[in-house]
């Protein structure tokens, strides 16, 4: 007699073909949307962050990649150089204090000395118009990230109470900042989220959303001092839920690194930036550590400094992150800093158009490494040394803080939606220098002035509207293939 399979009429003998087929023609039509992404006009913007009014700077990118400057644009804020150690290198020692929505409508700055967020309409030629301006919910605005019209704010401090008196250097052992929510409008107004406000135990670096925009990341560069005492203190990421509404959940995940008092000596995170990316139907947070306070929690001084590196958490579907590469070490991390052996202060990182490559600068060294991401969530090294500047250690031997008056200090970069430039943004020196992109390889193709010696903060490029609308479209292709590779694995794939 005969007997069908007991699978034969099971939903994965039809779904199979099915899903195999709208998988194909996923792949097939984000490939050919992304290759129509080639030497496209845009801009980059970068903030001045002075004391004395902050203000956008504009530079409209031509389809070589190089810039031409149109103009500052008052933020209506006020920039801070309160917040770090004095030398102007990094003064909000944050990533992401610049951004613009996912359409590329809207700008959006901190203004860390008057405590706001500053929204701008972009123009059609680049140009800036001044939208809104509002309270941040705590002191020292340095970060922002937004998913859709939800646009969130790190605080360095909650009520600046720990940072000391102003006009003083305020921080950054004891900070304990919050991150609070905010609805934009079409117009780009911006007004509080209810119920959107996260109290922290340590001080942000930076924010960001997850690919689907209900979880928001969370990196600190204080995470494990010291001075420090509540309980999530030594988190160097934490992860919580946001729902459509805005509101704030519960802790999901959280991650620590490098442990307190870790018998190697080896200095302790101090988590600055983080880029996410999907790989298959399996997301990664991929951090940049700049190692700078000691083992034991102590706040940062140079001679102590250690080499640099990247961490890498699989970003799970509750939320919760599991490790696949814990420190990878740019250079040798037993080695003095002094010696040129390794790259230090690894702070900003970017990915390339593929998803795979990216770049991380280190400050001190004036130095972008590059590195490939696996599909396991393990990293190769590409380039330790993919561009160099003038490093703070190549001009003589220095050993003390003179190091940040010899250094070109590269701080912020981005990588264009073409993903065939990279802009850095040079913290000591007044310029954004521009490479072209070859895989993991850079070459410099222009530097170009204009801005204030030190103190800067924050970098973003744009695109032409109809660009960016084929931008939002790839990364809908892209959280498409993921949801339909997690099907096809689920039926055995």
């Amino acid at each position: 007699m005969f007997r069908k399979s007991p699978n034969f009429f099971a939903p994965c003998f039809f779904a199979r073909p099915l899903h195999l087929l709208a998988l194909t023609l996923v792949c097939c039509l984000s490939f050919s949307v992304s290759n129509r992404l080639m030497a496209q006009q845009g801009a980059v913007y970068t903030m001045t962050n002075a004391v004395d009014g902050n203000e956008v700077a504009a530079f409209v990118r031509a389809g070589n990649g190089r810039l031409t400057s149109i103009g500052n644009f008052s933020t209506n804020g006020l920039g801070s150089t309160e917040f770090d150690g004095g030398e102007g290198l990094d003064p909000l020692i944050s990533a992401d204090s610049i951004i613009v929505s996912e359409d590329q409508r809207f700008l959006f700055a901190v203004n860390a000395g008057s405590d706001t967020v500053s929204s701008f309409r972009i123009n059609r030629d680049f140009s800036l118009t001044l939208a809104d301006t509002v309270d941040s919910g705590g002191v020292g605005p340095n970060s922002l990230a937004i998913s859709g019209s939800r646009l969130f704010v790190s605080n360095i401090d909650r009520d600046g109470l720990a940072l000391g008196e102003p006009g003083t250097t305020r921080g950054e052992p004891n900070d304990e900042g919050n991150v609070t929510g905010f609805w934009v409008s079409s117009s780009g107004q911006m007004r509080p989220i209810s119920g959107s406000t996260i109290e922290l135990d340590n001080r942000p670096a930076n924010i960001g959303f997850s690919a689907t925009g209900s979880r928001l990341i969370i990196t600190s560069i204080t995470a494990g001092s010291a001075a420090l005492p509540g309980p999530n203190a030594a988190n160097s990421v934490v992860v919580y839920g946001v729902n459509r509404r805005g509101r704030v959940s519960r802790m999901l995940g959280a991650a620590t690194g490098t442990q307190v008092g870790n018998a190697e000596g080896r200095n302790l995170g101090s988590a600055i930036d983080f880029d996410t990316t999907v790989v298959g139907n399996r997301e990664f947070v991929v951090v940049t550590e700049a190692r700078e306070f000691n083992a034991e929690g102590a706040p940062p001084a140079l001679p102590a400094l250690q080499a640099g590196s990247v961490s890498v958490y699989e970003l799970n579907r509750d939320g919760s992150l599991t490790s696949t590469v814990d420190d990878f070490a740019i250079g040798d991390p037993t080695a003095s800093p002094f010696d040129g052996a390794s790259q230090l202060t690894t702070c900003w990182i970017d990915f390339g158009r593929d998803g795979r490559t990216f770049f991380v600068s280190n400050a001190i060294n004036a130095s972008i490494s590059s590195f490939r991401l696996r599909g396991d969530g393990t990293l190769r090294l590409l380039d330790e040394v993919a561009a160099q500047g003038v490093s703070g250690f190549s001009t003589g031997g220095t050993t003390g803080p003179e190091v940040f008056g010899t250094t070109d200090g590269f701080i912020d970069l981005d990588v264009s939606d073409d993903g065939r430039h990279l802009y850095q943004l040079e913290g000591l020196s007044g310029e954004i220098s521009v490479y072209r992109v070859r895989g993991g390889r850079l070459n410099l193709i222009q530097t170009v002035g204009g801005l204030p010696d030190v103190d800067t903060q924050g970098i973003i490029s744009v695109s032409t509207p109809r660009v960016a609308r084929e931008i939002l479209f790839i990364k809908f292709l892209a959280l498409l293939k993921a949801k339909l590779f997690g099907i096809l694995s689920r039926f055995g794939f």
